[in-house]
């Protein structure tokens, strides 16, 4: 019960601009979990898939390859699914990789989204931390202003204590919060990669399965001169 009492007295004397700070510690937090589950679970299902998925590709068949990527509704799922499907009708490298480039600009943004307002969150309660501070100051000294001299270094020294709090309290929220942002970055960046890496292992099961050109009019001229 003492540690509660504490936080609560801890609290009640940063003054007013706590609660913006707590409000943006929640909303941090929640972004926070949500990104970790949701990308934890995306990474975790891209494996399964590129696991199925992969032996097909290898071996050439593109035709169960394009059927078990239409049934998954995941990340890599939906690119090689895009590549798949161009490549059944022109079976050109360069058509099919930018149509995989297209599916890429779409899936991204959709691994990127929300991750950078924990920047912002960061930054936010740590300016509201120093602006509950200014505040505190403010009213410090204009409180000693109309004591007794006596009491003026006990009363100033309590206030700035107070006042100290606020910038405390956004410090705890805004380090924890950078920290999250860093390791969500680090997790979004090792998703896209493999999503590029599985994209270059497609394109070079195509390029090796990829039927020889029937020689042109000009070549078989050229082979009959000789």
């Amino acid at each position: 019960m003492e540690i509660l009492y504490s936080i609560v007295a801890f609290f009640a004397g940063g003054g007013a601009f706590m609660f913006p700070i707590l409000l943006v510690a929640a909303a941090g937090t929640a972004i926070g979990v949500e990104r970790w589950v949701t990308l934890t679970r995306l990474g975790i299902s891209n494996r399964r898939a590129w696991s199925e998925i992969e032996p097909a590709l290898a071996s050439g068949e593109f035709d169960q390859a394009r059927e078990l990527s239409s049934k998954g509704d995941t990340a890599i799922a939906r690119l090689l699914s895009m590549g798949l499907a161009r490549q059944g009708a022109v079976r050109r490298r360069e058509d099919v990789e930018i149509a995989m480039e297209e599916s890429m600009l779409e899936i991204v943004p959709q691994l990127e989204k929300r991750t950078h307002y924990l920047a912002t969150f960061a930054n936010l309660a740590t300016l509201l931390g120093l602006l509950g501070t200014v505040s505190g100051l403010i009213h410090a000294f204009a409180a000693v202003a109309t004591v007794n001299p006596a009491e003026k270094a006990n009363l100033l020294s309590a206030s700035i204590s107070e006042a100290m709090n606020c910038t405390a309290f956004g410090l705890m929220t805004a380090v924890p919060v950078v920290f999250v942002h860093a390791l969500l970055q680090t997790k979004t960046t090792e998703l896209i990669n493999s999503l590029e890496a599985a994209t270059v292992k497609f394109l070079n099961a195509i390029t090796e399965r990829q039927p020889a050109r029937p020689p042109s009019r000009i070549g078989l001229a050229q082979a009959a001169q000789r």
